[in-house]
């Protein structure tokens, strides 16, 4: 739980105090609380993760699964809420010929 005073809180995942995100990244539930308990460090490393799972599984964006997929890895990334995290295969990294 997000603890809030002068403008600063402790981030749900980091646990630092710092500055919340402030708005919803996406219209629901789930962005409205990300937007109370994350900070703006946090959200970045998690628009890097899922960008690495969204190449690394190739996923269409526009597909329901995949939505789905990225939501229930987010939840699992910020509140620990889930299963486990998907693992990105990095032993090929750097030897991909084209």
């Amino acid at each position: 739980m997000a603890i809030f005073g002068n403008d600063k809180f402790k981030c749900t995942r980091c646990e630092q105090k710092g500055e919340p995100l402030g708005y919803a990244p996406f219209p629901s539930e789930d962005g409205e609380r990300v937007a109370k308990e994350i900070c703006k460090d946090c959200w970045q490393a998690w628009q890097k993760k899922q960008m690495q799972l969204i190449n690394h599984f190739g996923l269409d964006v526009s597909n329901t699964d995949s939505h789905q997929f990225l939501v229930d890895n987010m939840k699992i990334f910020f509140f620990n809420e889930g299963v486990e995290l998907a693992q990105i295969d990095t032993s090929k990294e750097g030897n991909v010929s084209w």
